[in-house]
């Protein structure tokens, strides 16, 4: 894939991101379109039959993996990484069965993202980690995925984990626990 130029969609509300990953991968020849939302995506996907596509997981109020059927639809053909920042088995398992061609978490490069867009077979030499995320550290990035959901409001993120707003407070006064 790095050898040929082919034509890329990004999909993903986070438009710093976009800007980076899109202007990596025209430096490497690539023809680049981006979109923000699913409305856009379906769009430029009818347009431009993109051969290769990245797929947020998470797109504002929309879901990625609604997404990733009606993407394949559209454009059969289209090898398709999903990307997220929220990274969980059943998500990654879910992608797949989709028709995601891989699942990276972020934070990403343009060339993980290659290699990954690259991928026809599963990689039995992919090494399996040694130690798992503890399950402090699982509680904390839980809980900044919830306040993410909710804007940064702590009132309506302690009400979604069912804990007092207070207690969630003082958890995030604490310095992220180590994996």
């Amino acid at each position: 894939m790095q050898d040929t130029a082919h034509r890329l969609l990004i999909i993903d509300d986070d438009e710093v991101f976009c800007h980076v990953l899109e202007r990596a991968m025209q430096r490497r020849g690539h023809e680049v379109e981006v979109a923000h939302d699913a409305t856009q995506a379906l769009e430029l996907a009818r347009r431009h039959q993109p051969e290769v596509a990245t797929l947020d997981l998470k797109l504002d109020q929309d879901s990625g993996l609604k997404l990733l059927p009606e993407l394949l639809e559209v454009v059969p053909d289209c090898r398709i990484v999903v990307l997220t920042g929220y990274s969980s088995i059943a998500t990654a398992v879910e992608a797949i069965k989709l028709g995601a061609v891989n699942y990276l978490c972020k934070p990403v490069d343009a060339d993980e993202v290659l290699s990954a867009l690259e991928q026809r077979e599963g990689n039995p030499e992919t090494e399996v980690a040694d130690n798992p995320p503890s399950i402090n550290r699982l509680t904390w990035e839980h809980i900044q995925k919830v306040l993410q959901e909710h804007d940064g409001n702590i009132s309506a993120t302690a009400r979604a984990l069912g804990m007092h707003r207070r207690t969630l407070q003082r958890k995030l006064q604490k310095r992220p626990v180590r994996r």
